[in-house]
């Protein structure tokens, strides 16, 4: 069925206004570092500038601001206030959920081939420390949910750990967490759910029944960067422990264990709430509806300029799609490419592989129109 680009255009309405991105520049890589809007910046802004005129005064009262702000991000996330901590990214999360688990040595940890690269590197560090062996399970890019399920369920004899994607980065697929958790726990395996996109794409992302799921609210909820959840199962919560050791008492609850890391820069925690006020005033879940046709339509748009396709990943993510790149490139040194796109033609976007294959990972945010994937695919096939 083809999309009606005037009747996209008309109903998405645009917001670049709340962003203070440069108006010269195209957007659309949302996905790696997300983009502040103006508003939470602002009260960024105010924040330090509080903390700067008395930070004696600032230490004596941040305890409590954070215990605000993260009890908005646990109500946001639908999840048990008790269990949530907060954590600078996914990969912090990801770390700390494997420094708490039971690793003995002749053990698997398991991941699949579309883990995020810190992950891996975060569980070969502990299968070199505890004597494990790292699984790496195979899974077709155009796998759907059911095979997703079988192919790693083969794979949990002798596992210590499950660690999954939620929604991949590289390959920006959506796997079958509810199925993955009744798999692990049905062989009595601990399930580590990276969520680092799920925020504001998927509601309540937050896995039920995993024993840990953690995910970035800098990317798709738009939060200060350095802001992301760990959410902890009840029965994991008494040896969770932050990664830095500092003045937070071990016999503290989780939650405030984590709150205090000495002279941490506490105000992206403090001001993510904002973020999320942004995206409500915006109708969140019908601006993703509309996103979600935007993406689809800037993607068929350049992959029709680069005389390739969209990529089939089985269930992709709203905001998030895969375009072929040529057999022609070459991205053996795809930074350097990527910062010719970004000098040449003022353009953010990233590459990505997957088994041989090429792609560019397209996203779409609220300050995204149609035009400017319709600007880079006039302006991408003669750079490449």
């Amino acid at each position: 069925m083809e999309v009606c680009t005037v009747c996209l255009v008309t109903v998405l309405s645009p917001r670049p206004d709340l962003w203070t991105l440069d108006p010269d520049v195209l957007h659309l890589n949302h996905g790696s570092y997300g983009a502040v809007p103006r508003r939470t910046q602002e009260l960024m802004a105010a924040l330090r500038t509080e903390m700067d005129a008395n930070p004696m005064l600032w230490f004596r009262t941040v305890a409590g601001r954070l215990t605000t702000s993260r009890l908005e991000l646990a109500s946001y996330l639908q999840v048990d206030p008790a269990g949530f901590a907060l954590v600078p990214n996914a990969s912090a999360g990801v770390t700390a959920a494997l420094q708490t688990l039971p690793i003995p040595a002749g053990s698997r940890i398991v991941l699949t081939d579309h883990a995020y690269g810190a992950v891996r590197y975060a569980a070969e560090r502990f299968a070199k420390a505890r004597g494990a062996e790292l699984v790496n399970v195979v899974i077709p890019l155009e796998a759907d949910d059911k095979t997703v399920v079988s192919l790693i369920a083969d794979h949990l004899d002798h596992a210590s750990v499950l660690i999954v994607d939620q929604i991949t980065s590289g390959t920006a697929k959506v796997f079958p967490i509810d199925g993955l958790v009744a798999a692990a726990h049905e062989r009595g395996v601990p399930i580590v759910v990276d969520g680092a996109h799920a925020p504001a794409l998927i509601d309540a992302p937050a896995a039920a029944g995993a024993d840990f799921w953690t995910g970035n609210f800098h990317k798709w909820p738009a939060a200060p960067r350095a802001t992301a959840g760990l959410v902890v199962a009840e029965k994991w919560r008494s040896a969770t422990m932050p990664l830095i050791v500092s003045w937070s008492e071990y016999d503290e609850r989780l939650p405030e264990r984590f709150d205090m890391q000495g002279t941490y820069d506490y105000i992206p925690w403090i001001a993510a709430p904002e973020s999320l006020r942004v995206l409500s005033d915006l109708d969140w879940p019908t601006r993703r509806a509309q996103l979600t046709t935007l993406v689809e339509e800037g993607a068929r748009v350049l992959a029709k300029a680069l005389g390739t396709g969209v990529a089939e990943v089985g269930r992709p993510p709203a905001t998030m799609r895969l375009v072929e790149l040529p057999s022609s490139v070459d991205l053996t040194d795809g930074e350097a490419l990527k910062i010719r796109v970004s000098r040449e033609l003022k353009a953010e976007i990233t590459f990505t592989g997957y088994a041989e294959r090429k792609f560019i990972r397209l996203s779409a945010h609220a300050y995204n129109s149609l035009k400017d994937y319709e600007t880079l695919s006039a302006r991408l096939p003669a750079l490449l």
